[in-house]
């Protein structure tokens, strides 16, 4: 509910009402109004964490990350939701909700510049929920596009809290190299020239590959078996898949929201 304005308080009025500092301020009892608000808002939150800027099939998953929330703010606009967006930084504001296409823009706008290259002033998953905490109000929705790494990082008990008054959806972004590494010894490096580091994983021993698996598939694993009984709409979202896979979350296919 928005507050309208503020009258004097008759017989009848919720005491819980009271607009206490007009009635100070005027010696006579006043009571608030309220109304139901028109529009909701559609909170889009990116993770900017290093590990999104990374990928072996078709896209990075940054990549997939901008077009998965490009789609999440034209839906929002053709259900008539106010759009806004955060990322988890200090200096750079939210983007402030607006409706329509302005709102549309604005977000990606944004997305493009948060996934084009890692950001210099990532505060990780963490500080973005605590930004949204405080710009969602109750009835919202929630899309959180995010690595699953920053998943596991994130304390179990902050989803609840959301869920408890908006609608959350989490998008994990993953890798099919992630999810299904194949049987064979895999070279790495951290850079090219004669001065970067060079390892090789043997993907084909048990040992490696249970612990590629401790890193990348369980954190998915794990989201997607507990967070739906904590109330969170949840998918894993590979840069193989189509931008709009997931969009079942909400009980649409893409053909009803183009």
């Amino acid at each position: 509910m928005d507050y309208a304005e503020s009258r004097e308080y008759v017989a009848g009025d919720d005491a819980r009402h009271i607009d206490w500092k007009l009635t100070a301020r005027t010696g006579r009892a006043h009571t608030k109004m309220f109304q139901a608000e028109r529009e909701r808002l559609t909170l889009i939150v990116g993770d900017t964490a290093p590990a999104l800027y990374f990928g072996t099939r078709v896209r990075f998953k940054s990549v997939q990350a901008a077009r998965a929330g490009a789609i999440a703010a034209w839906v929002a606009a053709r259900d008539g939701d106010r759009i806004a967006a955060l990322r988890g930084s200090l200096h750079e504001p939210p983007v402030p909700p607006a409706a329509g296409t302005r709102g549309v823009l604005r977000t990606l706008d944004a997305l493009v510049r948060w996934y084009a290259r890692p950001p210099s002033d990532d505060g990780g998953l963490g500080m973005a929920l605590d930004h949204a905490q405080r710009l969602l109000r109750p009835g919202s929705r929630l899309i959180v596009l995010a690595d699953a790494g920053s998943v596991a990082d994130t304390p179990a008990q902050r989803w609840p809290v959301l869920a408890q008054h908006h609608e959350v959806i989490l998008l994990m972004l993953v890798d099919p190299l992630e999810v299904s590494p194949p049987k064979a010894l895999l070279p790495l490096a951290d850079g090219a020239g004669e001065g970067a580091s060079r390892l090789e994983l043997d993907l084909g021993t048990q040992r490696v590959r249970a612990r590629w698996r401790e890193c990348f598939g369980a954190p998915v694993a794990t989201a997607l078996a507990q967070l739906p009984a904590r109330g969170v709409r949840v998918a894993a979202l590979s840069t193989n898949d189509g931008s709009d896979a997931w969009l079942p979350l909400l009980g649409l296919p893409w053909h009803q929201v183009a």
